[in-house]
């Protein structure tokens, strides 16, 4: 296959194409519950899953950024039956990280605005690549760590703080015009998670030269991060017009980046 190419048709059409065990690692945002216009498209999400895990690498992880809409007053929990299905083609639930949106869009009715979507980390086998993002540590030196046994005791462990940690599972993101991209015809899609996501997460699970993919590559922030990242990339497109949108973006790429 081509790399660094958006193949304009169906993923299972570029996927069929690829040999098993083949990318690094799988990062995408699916069209969810018809939460926006998607040009009518359908997407058969059961074989899709499939083909995922057969072409992932073994102790490769693919990022499923998903959400539920609201139908007849309740939540779909689509997301849900979607990672349970994961699991029982193969797939381990790795993580259930949060994309936190620091400034959605206010929502009405009887409930609080929509703050989040679920980042599913799910892996063939255990991860081999981890390269964790830090934080600094608000206290470093020895501490006294306290857990609570089977039996309800406490137990008390010393540690050393180093001055740097691991962050949190939920990952916060400004979102909108300038600050998602800076590229404005990426807003000609109506659905795009930010770069600095992208950059989070391919940073944490691959490295140089690997081999990215998304199957539902949208206005094409996975492929513009990965590029940047030198990281290989393959994308799948199904819509002309949205296919369209992320190549004038990877041309545009040296000039319009937040990195």
């Amino acid at each position: 296959m081509e790399l660094n190419k958006i193949y304009n048709e169906d993923c299972l059409q570029t996927m069929s194409k690829m040999p098993n065990d083949f990318v690094d690692m799988v990062l995408t945002s699916p069209p969810y519950d018809d939460l926006r216009d998607y040009k009518g498209y359908v997407f058969a999400f059961e074989d899709i899953a499939k083909e995922l895990f057969r072409i992932l690498k073994p102790n490769a992880v693919l990022i499923w950024v998903v959400g539920d809409k609201t139908e007849n007053g309740s939540e779909t929990a689509t997301s849900f039956k979607q990672a349970l299905f994961f699991k029982e083609i193969g797939f381990n639930l790795h993580d259930t990280m949060i994309y936190y949106k620091n400034n959605p869009m206010p929502t009405t009715g009887k409930r609080y605005h929509q703050h989040f979507e679920y980042m599913f980390a799910f892996s063939k086998g255990t991860p081999n690549t981890f390269n964790p993002i830090k934080e600094q540590t608000k206290y470093k030196g020895i501490a006294n760590m306290k857990n609570r046994g089977k039996e309800g005791t406490l137990n008390y462990e010393k540690i050393e703080r180093t001055e740097d940690k691991k962050m949190g599972n939920v990952f916060f993101y400004s979102i909108g015009g300038g600050i998602s991209t800076k590229d404005k015809i990426a807003f000609q899609h109506p659905a795009i998670f930010p770069e600095q996501l992208a950059y989070d997460q391919i940073y944490t699970w691959t490295n140089e030269q690997d081999l990215v993919y998304d199957c539902f590559m949208g206005s094409g922030t996975t492929a513009k991060i990965a590029q940047k990242m030198n990281r290989n990339w393959i994308g799948s497109e199904i819509s002309p017009e949205y296919t369209q949108i992320a190549e004038n973006r990877l041309l545009t790429l040296a000039e319009n980046s937040l990195f």
